[in-house]
């Protein structure tokens, strides 16, 4: 008997691998009557945001990028909608994006399956095989999908 998932979180960064996933996550969603949780994790580690530089208002860059993450969640989730997926969510976090998608937003959630791009849209990410997707992988407590390529309809 196939695996019925209820909750289905999947990781957006922008990329195209997590474009990829975003679509998967809407098939399986669908197809399980399950609802989609979609999670931004603006990453505080990023350079700008632990040092900071001269002359640049760090609260002004968060609610930017926040903004822009959201618009960008939005446009996603009534995609969502319009492919027929009844239960839709975002989320924006600030924080660590392995153990946001791995762990603390899955059990706060209730997640039973987390849905990554296979690399993202960090170059050094890339040439290790998707680190944030490898740490998901090994640490999450429920099922994990990793989407690499293209999908057909």
């Amino acid at each position: 008997m196939p695996q019925e998932y209820q909750r289905v979180l999947v990781a957006i960064d922008g990329s195209k691998e997590s474009d990829l996933a975003f679509k998967k996550a809407v098939q399986v969603a669908k197809r399980n009557k399950a609802a989609l949780i979609s999670l931004h994790v603006i990453n505080d580690s990023d350079s700008v945001f632990s040092y900071g530089y001269a002359g640049i208002d760090l609260n002004q860059l968060i609610a930017n990028e926040t903004k822009e993450s959201k618009e960008k969640l939005d446009t996603l989730l009534l995609y969502a909608k319009e492919q027929g997926v009844d239960s839709v969510q975002s989320i924006i976090e600030f924080g660590n994006p392995k153990k946001l998608i791995a762990k603390t937003i899955p059990e706060k959630e209730k997640i039973d399956l987390i849905i990554v791009g296979a690399t993202g849209l960090n170059a050094i990410e890339r040439v290790l095989v998707g680190s944030v997707a490898s740490y998901v992988i090994t640490h999450a407590a429920c099922d994990v999908l990793v989407v690499r390529d293209e999908i057909s309809e």
